[in-house]
Parts: structure tokens; sequence; C-alpha cells
């Protein structure tokens, strides 16, 4: 396969990784499947919910969290129709199968004492929305059938987005990729194209530059905290 098929785990940041596993266990069902120091960064705890058994909310705890500000409009949008910072999470849908099991969720999360509005008919999908803990933006959504790119493409917003015919095209039939016989190897580094910024730039580039083999072996770390005994 060519193409990604899902969302593996979405980590989000927090100061009270309890609190929001309390929540996400209490409010939304989610099962807690790892709790964790997190590999490769010191002080740092890792928790993951499961949503499917490919599927998870993963959160993120390190001291320095605690002194972030949650600023409304910058660092969180606060509610679904209001901005953010690009590239921060503007808020989080959780998927159920039905509209009955959509309404079933929105009486779950009521029973925690949790307000939440919906569903409202998107055409699309339906969708519930509250919040969570640490100003989350939270929507619980149901589609009867998949979204039909017919409908729901408006050339009006395609013209002032300045996709042109040909770029619609390719986005609405994505090219296949077959992997050659050889790895293909690591690019140049320009840091004019996407890099994690949070890394010392020196430190950045020694890691991409080395061998892959060299650091699968240097930082992997694939022993669970726990033996368990089958």
């Amino acid at each position: 396969m060519s193409s990604t098929n899902g969302i593996h785990h979405l980590a989000i940041a927090t100061q009270d990784i309890k609190a929001q596993i309390e929540f996400f266990n209490d409010v939304l069902g989610a099962e807690l499947v790892a709790l964790y120091w997190m590999h490769g960064v010191e002080g740092a705890w890792h928790g993951f919910l499961k949503l499917n058994d490919s599927c998870s909310i993963a959160f993120v705890q390190t001291p320095e969290i605690a002194e972030i500000e949650r600023t409304l409009g910058v660092t969180h949008a606060g509610s679904g129709a209001q901005p953010c910072a690009g590239g921060a999470m503007q808020h989080l849908a959780l998927n159920v199968d039905t509209l009955d099991d959509l309404l079933t969720m929105r009486d779950r999360i009521r029973s925690r004492g949790i307000t939440v509005f919906g569903p409202l008919d998107h055409g699309m999908c339906h969708s519930i929305y509250f919040a969570g803990p640490e100003d989350l933006t939270l929507e619980v959504a149901t589609s009867a059938k998949p979204i039909d790119g017919r409908a729901w493409i408006d050339p009006e917003v395609v013209e002032l987005a300045g996709i042109s015919a040909d770029e619609l095209a390719r986005y609405r039939n994505p090219e296949g990729y077959t992997s050659p016989t050889s790895p293909v190897p690591q690019p140049d580094f320009d840091p004019s194209l996407p890099w994690q910024r949070g890394f010392v730039r020196e430190v950045y580039e020694a890691l991409i530059m080395a061998p892959d083999q060299v650091i699968t072996e240097r930082l992997s770390e694939n022993i669970p905290p726990v033996e368990v005994q089958d």
C-alpha cells in the first residue's frame, strides 16, 4: 500500500494525564492500553486510550507543559468554530458507527455531568459537540455512507483556495507509488521544507543523515514496562 489508511494515534499535550485518562475513560468509554515513560524523552509520560485495535488517542505529559499558558485563539480554538495557530489541533472528532450510537454517546456524556449539544446534521455526517479537560474542543460524529466528493467539493472554495482543475483532479485521484528495489536515499536537508524544529538543528541533521539501521538499533525501545505471563 502506498497511502495511509487511518490514524494510529493522535498525541495531545497535557499537564494532568490522570485527568485526561479519567475523562476519556469515564465520559467517552475509551480503554487505557498504555501508560509508560515516553521513549527517548526524559521526564515524559505517554498514555494511550484505545479507540480500536489500530487507533488511539495519546497524551504526553512533561514537567514543562504546566508552565505553558493556554490561550484561546492562540494555543487552543475553544470551539469548533474558532481559530488557533496553524499546525495546532483545532478540534478532535471521534467516530461512532450509527446515529443511534451517537445519541447513546450524547446520553453517556451528559450522564457524567458534561454539557453537549447536537446532533447537528451536516449532510455528510451528524455531530455532537462538547469540551474536554484543558480546553480540548471535542466532537463525536457518524456518517451513514462515505463522503461523496462530487457533492461536497465546492467549486467556489476550490477557486478561492487557488486550486486548478488539474490539481483538483490529482487531489481526487492520488498518485500511487511502488517502492523501488533499493531504498530511496535520504534527501539533502533543506530547511525551507518541513522539519522537526523542536530539535537543535545540528542534532536533527545528525539524526537524518545517520543510516536508517543505525537509528533503528540505537534509538528503538521495544520492551514494555511490565512482563506479561500468558
